[in-house]
């Protein structure tokens, strides 16, 4: 009952009964056949009348009597309802009353001490309580049909929203959603031509981004190049020129990251699966190799599906942060739920509470100082997420206590 189409549903069923119900309820209290009082009591004034009649012994008038009850079957309803209703006139008389054939005539078999029955038509009167025991059956009829209505008005209704939902479901990493249909009634057809109109633009303005970048990280290697010459044989001290070039190698790492971070949006290779503790392992041999103080934890065998060249570019770069920002680092790998886990964990000073939600940002850099003693364009971190993100996961970073950063990548297992 949480979601609209179901609260919509059960409003229209409640609605559809209660009015159906408080006017048939109406209809049977004002058209309905009369009540016992005005039906059985005439019966009963007849039945008490001819007893009276055939107990004046010789004098009294020529009377249908027989010496067992009146043939046919025993209407047991028919029958207590008229034993019943003569002891509330204080006549207890075992009467009986037989139908000949099914809806057919009615015949009240009056017993006489010593002349056998007294045989007496009656006519076919409701049964008590019959006209509200059909009541309930109608109302249970009428439940079922409002329930099947309802439930496909309530569907049609709530199919431009279920679309919504389910287009903002399906849309990429890059913000783009597929093309939906243009089909059915108006409102849907309308949703749905919105919602293309919004992922077209979506579309354009992610490749003219990416355009734009891969276009300004390639036009500025020619000028550094030249600035690069330059300052080559400029009449300038060795520490001086040391500086020049240690600023035109940053302008090309900025470059060289820029176009590598389009080329992760543009690039997206077939999924495949991927042992994750295995890749884990090697990567971690690789950094070792490298001089870099890498440890490994638990590792289960995991898979998970996605690009193996972007996932291996992707924990690198933060294996890489954790070493070389805190003092070196130690991974584990686990499940959870339908999730693997990947901690990388290090002993360095951490970041400053009010710096954590800016760690993903292009180019940042907890103390912009280090950019002149730690190689790199700040943006190791920003494509990890993104490729992370791409293959449905993503990543967390939290500070340890009492020192030391936690990052945590989740990524979907391979089902």
């Amino acid at each position: 009952m949480n979601t609209l189409r179901a609260r919509l549903a059960a409003l229209l069923i409640i609605v559809i009964v209660t009015v159906v119900g408080l006017a048939t309820a109406l209809s049977m209290m004002v058209f309905g056949p009369p009540g016992p009082e005005k039906t059985v009591g005439p019966v009963i004034s007849q039945i008490e009348m001819l007893k009276a009649l055939a107990e004046q012994g010789p004098d009294a008038p020529n009377l249908p009597f027989s010496k067992t009850p009146a043939q046919g079957k025993i209407d047991q309803s028919m029958t207590g309802w008229l034993r019943e209703t003569l002891k509330t006139q204080g006549h207890d008389w075992p009467i009986i009353v037989t139908r000949t054939e099914h809806r057919g005539p009615l015949t009240v078999s009056v017993p006489m001490a010593e002349r056998g029955y007294l045989l007496m038509p009656m006519p076919v009167l409701p049964r008590p309580g019959g006209g509200w025991h059909i009541f309930w059956r109608w109302m249970l009829l009428i439940t079922v049909a409002a329930a099947a209505v309802a439930i496909f008005f309530a569907y049609r209704m709530t199919r431009p929203l279920v679309m919504l939902e389910n287009a903002i479901a399906t849309v990429e990493p890059e913000g783009i959603m597929p093309e939906l249909p243009e089909k059915g009634p108006a409102e849907v057809r309308a949703t749905a031509h919105a919602l293309n109109r919004l992922s077209a633009r979506l579309r354009n303005a992610v490749e003219s981004r990416m355009r734009l970048v891969a276009a300004a990280g390639h036009d500025l290697r020619t000028p550094m190049t030249r600035m690069r010459l330059r300052a080559e044989f400029l009449d300038l001290d060795d520490e001086e020129r040391e500086l020049w070039l240690k600023d035109l190698d940053e302008l090309d790492r900025i470059a060289d990251s820029a176009i590598l971070l389009v080329r992760e949006e543009v690039d997206q290779p077939a999924p495949e699966t991927i042992a994750l503790d295995k890749l884990i392992s090697q990567i971690a041999e690789e950094l070792v190799s490298q001089g870099r103080k890498v440890e490994l934890g638990p590792l289960p065998a995991l898979s998970v599906k996605g690009s193996r060249l972007a996932l291996t570019r992707a924990l690198r770069n933060l294996i890489i942060n954790a070493a070389t920002h805190g003092g070196g680092a130690t991974v584990s790998l686990a499940a959870k739920d339908d999730q693997a886990v990947v901690t990388i964990e290090d002993e360095g000073p951490g970041i400053p509470e009010d710096l954590l939600g800016q760690i993903f940002e292009p180019f940042f850099r907890v103390d912009p100082s280090r950019r002149q003693n730690i190689a790199g364009a700040g943006l190791g971190l920003t494509i990890a997420k993104e490729i992370v993100q791409r293959a449905g996961g993503d990543v967390e970073i939290e500070n340890r206590k009492p020192r030391g950063l936690r990052q945590v990548i989740t990524l979907p297992l391979e089902q």
